[in-house]
């Protein structure tokens, strides 16, 4: 390397490494688990989830000692890492000083590994959902293995009892993962009902506070989103307050249609055109389709 560039970098390292930088995690800083273990908990947690499905090869069905040691193994890595971010949050001064860090990391872990045949039970309902849903799909296989729809919910459905349980960092990062994979943008504070499926799926935003019943089906470029920003007197965003519609059960969304608000309803039952943009509530068994002009 020449003498000029190796004196550029040189500088640059010092200005980069910086003590204060809030974009930096060091062992002696934030020391939180990196983004990449964190994905590679998610990638086992769904592998267990559909086992043999998510992997190189099919499992052994008798080999249930090394499913048990494979869940230790995700249960180690998570009570590790939440218990790094929870540490964090003590940093931050968002927990007390005495917070008992690796406790509460074992108590989230605890309950999530409690709701997983809950999940896995959703997830058969969403399997079938898609298969049925869509003329495409020849076999439930197909739909586990090849389906950007599933992988994003099936992400969802882990990210949503950790967020459930407090922990806001790791789901973030787990359904953001998705979104980068698929295209689909499920925040884990969304709360969705059984038998959900999103056909091709490019596009499709669901926010934060948004509630889906049972047996919705959504196209591509959906948004569930938010009609505005509340600010308090010194011109903050107001967080923690209901700002995405709730659509009820057996709800059909078409493409690049936009449903807006907190207070927004999409009755049982309803079909939303393409192109739709809405922002107030519609009685159940509702037809709503764009008009040109």
């Amino acid at each position: 390397m020449d003498a000029e560039t190796a004196s550029l970098i040189d500088a640059l390292a010092g200005r980069l490494v910086c003590r204060n930088c809030p974009a930096m995690n060091t062992r002696r800083g934030a020391d939180l688990p990196g983004r990449k273990a964190m994905v590679a908990t998610l990638r086992e947690l769904l592998s267990a989830l559909f086992p043999g499905c998510l992997a190189y090869e099919p499992i052994d069905h008798e080999d249930l000692d090394g499913v048990k040691a494979r869940l230790r193994a995700i249960a180690e890595a998570l009570t590790d890492q939440i218990a790094r971010i929870e540490a964090y949050r003590v940093l931050e001064h968002s927990r007390p000083a005495d917070f008992d860090c690796q406790g509460r990391a074992r108590e989230v872990v605890r309950a999530l590994f409690a709701k997983l045949p809950e999940i896995r039970s959703l997830l058969q309902d969403d399997v079938l959902a898609a298969y049925e849903g869509d003329p495409a799909a020849h076999s439930n296989m197909e739909i586990v293995m090849a389906y950007p729809g599933l992988l994003a919910v099936a992400t969802h459905r882990v990210a949503h009892v950790l967020y459930e349980q407090g922990v806001h960092l790791l789901p973030r990062v787990m359904s953001e993962y998705a979104h980068s994979r698929t295209g689909i943008d499920i925040h884990p504070g969304a709360t969705i009902g059984r038998g959900f499926f999103i056909d091709h799926g490019t596009g499709v935003v669901i926010g934060e506070t948004c509630v889906i019943g049972r047996n919705v089906k959504l196209y591509q470029g959906v948004t569930l989103g938010a009609r505005s920003f509340q600010k308090d007197s010194e011109g903050r965003l107001v967080k923690g307050i209901k700002r995405h519609p709730n659509v009820e059960d057996d709800v059909v969304i078409y493409a690049n249609a936009t449903i807006l608000g907190g207070d927004t309803v999409i009755g049982k039952g309803s079909i939303i055109g393409g192109n739709v943009w809405l922002a107030h509530s519609v009685p159940p068994g509702s037809r709503i389709f764009y008009k040109e002009g």
